[in-house]
């Protein structure tokens, strides 16, 4: 079932890629402000803190399969009503609607991935990350092209609507069946028992440390692409063409990388030092990427910056599930403790954006590479001690 897992992964990161090159079209189209595109950056992840949860634990107690399909319905749902919004209150609500589906339908699809074989989470994250970054890659080239031919951006959304349903039909048919005999409705008891285990885990300071850092290093992956685009047009002076050639630059360097590093996290033997080396280069490379000015030298920079955060969310996200042994789908769940210190970013970034200008927001970003050189352990731990934290 892996390569119906990692199709799912590249369906949501088809959506994520689009959705983040479409975002100057929205904003002329909608009329958006920077604090509007800060607050439908954030306030549909705050809200899905408190759904997923529920979501979480029920993968790891009751029936999964039924909440991936339900969570892809849902998934199209939104999608649908994305491509018919005519204001900012109805996208509101198809982003809202779409942050808890995603989580049911691709984040219990990755639990499922990371079950099928628990000694090599890394490995198979390295794989589920490359899949996702050809989605992102494929979803600016197919908005562009969609454009082209005159659908705009609700085209592509309709478009990416009826891609979800065929992955239902396919859900449907090929998702294979829970392991475990369970009640048709989960009872209170089973819930609560649920939420009683995950939250156990986070008596663990590993266990803290990897959720920490997976939303810290965001800020380097999908917080600063949520941005780039609208960073190369009001900030750089370019235009939307070159601003496009920026973010597919991006996109290619990351699908490349995230193919290749297939292969190397199989020969790293210490990813902790790993991921601090190329932390202090992302430091650089990023401030190097704010000061210096010109639409050549920012290309290069971001480049850079991608090139360096390779393998950042596979070792990361690896790593808490090999924390959680068990339980992988409670990882949703104790996540909600630190997601909305992490969609706290793009509207604090959107806030000041209004008020400061979106070059100077833009530096909060450091704080990502900051994060891993301050919290990653000195050395390297052993899986066992991993688990006892």
């Amino acid at each position: 079932m892996t390569p119906l897992y990692l199709l799912f992964e590249f369906l949501d990161e088809l959506v994520f890629g689009v959705g983040e090159v479409a975002w100057p079209l929205l904003r002329d189209d909608l009329h958006l402000t920077y604090t509007q595109i800060g607050l439908l950056l954030s306030l549909p992840g705050i809200i899905a803190s408190f759904i997923e949860p529920f979501i979480g634990v029920l993968g790891d107690v009751w029936r999964r399969r039924v909440l991936i399909i339900g969570g892809c319905f849902v998934f199209t749902v939104s999608l649908f009503l994305t491509s018919i919004s005519m204001s900012f209150l109805i996208l509101l609500v198809s982003f809202i609607l779409f942050n808890p589906s995603s989580g049911a339908f691709v984040s219990l699809s990755q639990a499922n991935l990371m079950d099928s074989d628990p000694n090599r989470h890394e490995q198979n994250m390295a794989r589920w990350t490359f899949a996702g970054s050809a989605g992102v890659l494929t979803g600016p080239l197919l908005l562009g092209f969609l454009v082209y031919l005159g659908f705009g951006w609700r085209g592509t959304y309709a478009l990416l609507a009826s891609i979800s349903a065929l992955c239902l039909l396919a859900a449907l048919r090929y998702l294979p069946p829970d392991k475990v005999t369970v009640p048709s409705l989960p009872s209170m008891k089973l819930v609560f028992d649920g939420f009683r285990s995950a939250f156990s885990a986070l008596k663990r300071k590993e266990v803290w440390r990897w959720l920490l850092l997976l939303e810290f290093a965001d800020l380097m992956m999908d917080v600063l692409f949520s941005f780039l685009a609208l960073y190369f047009v009001d900030v750089g002076r370019v235009t939307e063409a070159q601003a496009g050639i920026a973010v597919v630059a991006w996109l290619a360097m990351g699908l490349i990388t995230d193919f290749l590093f297939i292969p190397i996290v199989d020969r790293q033997k210490d990813t902790v030092q790993f991921l601090r080396r190329t932390a202090f280069i992302e430091l650089v490379a990023f401030a190097g990427f704010l000061i210096i000015p010109g639409f050549i030298a920012k290309l290069i920079f971001v480049i850079l910056v991608n090139l360096f955060n390779t393998g950042w969310y596979s070792i990361l996200q690896g790593r808490l599930y090999s924390s959680l042994p068990g339980q992988s789908a409670s990882i949703m769940a104790i996540g909600a403790v630190t997601a909305p210190i992490a969609k706290f970013f793009p509207l604090a970034i959107g806030f000041l954006a209004d008020r400061f200008g979106l070059g100077n927001a833009m530096w909060i970003l450091l704080l990502g590479p900051i994060a891993l050189l301050i919290g990653l352990p000195r050395r390297e731990e052993s899986p066992l001690s991993l688990v006892k934290g």
